[in-house]
């Protein structure tokens, strides 16, 4: 409809002037000539081509537009002014969406320096808890002489280290690379254990906190680089304090088991566990374990059937 409009607007412009009658007023049908004719038809997406050129059938039929000989040149410069106004649009949209995607960047660059800020922050807390926790351990250590048990309930030392849980210690020891199980020199007996490399002195020799089974043990060397043994407890409803006797202790009252472990237990042992726990608990805030907890119920029961006793000096043992 624009390309038609534009065409009419420039044909009544070039027209040259009708003649006028003799009163000195244009003709009706001067007016007739120039009065705008309507243009009608379906436009299909698909066949755009068939709309030009029912446009243009409909330019040479009511005009001399079609027989001017700069026609073409004329439809080709309409042609080029309307591409170059669609470029024009498409390359301010362009803009646009650059412009939003850029807006967009900038925000998710800042939510992303806010956040490493904050996780920054967060992690210097964390650091300093970290730190606060280990000087509060320090002096608990000093003073008790018995150090905290690493997440293995067991202890790191300068030669190996060792973790356990109630039924079995786990010793983890560094080797030198490549070392083969030839080079190994292992022993384990009820009470004692012996373990190094041959021609070099022994990094494990003296006697075990409590006793073994030596028959259930085992050791292997991982990755080439380490070697794990493995010993099964005797007694196993009781944590170790030491690996060796003579080594430094852990306070056994800060060892924490893994709940989920108990259900490996059978119901005798695991309510003799979840007793030692429970006692363990209760002596770290200073209250009565589950045997203290039972006498005192056992004299308050007494009491309320001996009102004539007094009971006043009475202390549990």
């Amino acid at each position: 409809m624009a390309i038609i409009s534009d065409i009419q607007e420039e044909q009544q412009q070039k027209s040259p002037p009708q003649a006028k009658s003799a009163s000195g007023s244009g003709s009706s049908s001067s007016g007739a000539r120039v009065a705008a004719t309507s243009f009608s038809t379906k436009f299909d997406r698909n066949n755009t081509s068939g709309f030009l050129e029912k446009a243009l059938e409909f330019l040479a039929q009511e005009s001399d537009f079609m027989r001017r000989p700069t026609a073409e040149r004329d439809l080709v410069a309409i042609f080029k002014a309307v591409r170059e106004r669609e470029r024009k649009k498409m390359e301010e949209e362009r803009k646009k969406r650059w412009a939003e995607e850029e807006e967009e960047k900038k925000k998710k660059a800042e939510a992303e320096v806010k956040a490493k800020e904050e996780a920054k922050a967060e992690t210097k807390v964390v650091a300093e808890e970290k730190k606060e926790k280990e000087a509060e351990e320090k002096k608990v250590e000093e003073k008790s002489g018995k150090r905290v048990p690493n997440k293995g309930n067991g202890l790191d030392l300068e030669k190996y280290s060792w973790t356990q849980s109630l039924q079995e210690v786990n010793i983890i020891i560094p080797v030198p690379a490549g070392t083969k199980s030839r080079d190994i020199v292992y022993e384990a007996k009820k009470n004692r254990l012996k373990f190094g490399l041959k021609g070099q002195p022994l990094i494990i020799d003296g006697e075990l906190y409590q006793s073994i089974k030596p028959d259930d043990c085992l050791w292997s060397i991982e990755d080439q680089t380490a070697v794990s043994i493995l010993l099964t407890k005797h007694n196993q409803l009781e944590w170790w304090k030491a690996l060796l006797k003579g080594d430094p202790e852990i306070d056994t009252q800060k060892v924490e088991p893994e709940p989920s472990k108990l259900s490996d237990l059978d119901s005798e042992t695991r309510q003799t566990v979840e007793k030692m726990m429970f006692d363990q608990r209760q002596k770290q805030m200073g209250l009565p374990t589950s045997e203290e907890m039972q006498k005192q119920e056992i004299l308050k029961k007494f009491m309320s059937e001996h009102p004539e006793m007094d009971f006043s000096r009475a202390k549990i043992q």
